[in-house]
């Protein structure tokens, strides 16, 4: 697919090119607001008010260049990050990389259904089960969209799902807007026991997820093709910058306010920790419609991140193994373990909690191999990365499996 050329147009016709050109950048933030972000942004504002502000937004500064390296990597070599990995490992290794790729795949998946399911149950009273299956069939039709009408309908599609959940989450603040200079306060770097260092730990950790850097590069790829011409590749790397920019800013936005809203309204409110708490105290600070408006934003969340997260297991299904299997067969397959839980009657939120530790193993498995592949010239020629960037993202690599480390170490041996 030729990418499209922009000199000789006016500037309105430039500016509306470069627009045209955003979208796979959002589709990839879906991540980063998805349940489990909503669970660890709403306990963070609830048990210490605005203290941890700046964790999340020096998450979202790390999740910009991540994600722009992922997209980078695709729109500059014309593969994946699965596919150039699935090129590069041995069978065996490949396999097994597969495997873990894989299981990060379906705890992120799982979790969706779970949030989608509890979104459900608070809007209608729902059981958790049937509240599963339907968010399961609704994810199907989002992604036959995607077979039948091409990507940018998904992108649309999602676009708007990310919307309702950027109002769903951002209502609250108008009803109870939150102390300015406290949360400008919260800027400041700071800890108050081990409990907060783990809960910057998940929140940190769960920001950047496997499954969005594979993902990420396909979208790329997948939306512009690969041009044999330098010059429009380096058109569509800088495009790409400000689709990143855009949808993790708004995605930032969006968890800032979850972390807002609960400073400011359910400071000290028992029963908290878990989501159907924190709505049923939303509802009951800020009155019935901003809990309506809450559990919408809930269920857009679930919905739109299942979607992406079973398109993320396509695609790293396809990269490393060469085998690809129809989205919608996917879809059915990954929501068994799903349902499972639902139906086991574990506790939702701590299923919620429990995928996001599993998550953590997975991430230097994608993150370590993305920054070492865009810094080899070998791999992107003239787009490899500046020696700043490079140590920009070695740091971001660093702090991120860091503090992985250290909520797995912490979960593991029971501390708080």
């Amino acid at each position: 697919m030729a990418a499209p050329t922009l000199e000789g147009r006016p500037a309105a016709g430039r500016l509306w090119s470069r627009l045209l050109l955003l979208g796979p950048a959002f589709v990839a933030a879906i991540a980063y607001v998805d349940p489990g972000n909503v669970a660890a942004n709403l306990t963070a504002g609830a048990s210490y008010g605005y203290l941890l502000v700046w964790v999340l937004v020096m998450a979202n500064a790390m999740a910009v260049l991540v994600q722009y390296q992922s997209a980078k990597l695709g729109l500059a070599t014309g593969l994946s990050l699965p596919e150039i990995l699935g090129k590069r490992l041995g069978n065996r290794s490949r396999r097994l990389y597969w495997v873990q790729a894989e299981v990060v795949a379906g705890a992120t998946d799982m979790a969706e259904v779970i949030g989608g399911a509890v979104a459900l149950n608070l809007l209608f009273g729902l059981p958790l089960l049937l509240g599963g299956v339907i968010i399961g069939v609704a994810s199907m039709l989002l992604l036959a969209l995607q077979s039948a009408r091409g990507q940018k309908s998904f992108e649309y599609a999602v676009l708007v799902l990310l919307g309702v959940i950027a109002v769903g989450f951002m209502s609250g603040l108008f009803v109870n807007p939150p102390d300015a200079g406290s949360a400008l306060g919260g800027l400041v770097p700071r800890f108050e026991g081990t409990d907060t260092v783990l809960l910057a730990a998940s929140m940190l950790g769960a920001t950047v997820m496997p499954h969005a850097i594979y993902l990420h590069s396909a979208l790329a790829r997948d939306r512009h093709g690969f041009s044999p011409d330098p010059a429009v590749r380096t058109r569509l790397i800088r495009a790409t910058k400000f689709d990143v920019l855009g949808a993790l800013l708004l995605a930032g936005v969006v968890n800032i306010s979850m972390l807002l809203l609960a400073a400011s309204s359910l400071r000290g409110i028992e029963g908290t920790d878990t989501i159907d708490g924190a709505h049923a105290a939303v509802t009951a600070a800020l009155g019935p419609a901003v809990g309506v408006v809450f559990a919408i934003g809930l269920l857009a969340s679930g919905l739109a991140s299942t979607s992406v997260g079973c398109y993320a297991g396509a695609t790293i299904m396809g990269g490393l193994l060469k085998v690809r299997i129809p989205l919608l067969l996917r879809r059915v397959i990954t929501l068994v373990p799903a349902l499972a839980i639902l139906g086991a009657g574990i506790e939702p939120t701590l299923a919620l909690v429990l995928s996001q530790v599993l998550l953590s193993f997975g991430i230097p498995f994608a993150l370590i191999p993305l920054i070492r592949l865009t810094g080899k010239r070998e791999v992107m020629g003239i787009h490899v990365d500046s020696n700043a960037v490079k140590v920009a993202g070695w740091t971001s690599a660093t702090l991120i499996v860091g503090l992985n480390c250290v909520l797995i170490a912490l979960t593991v041996t029971g501390q708080s």
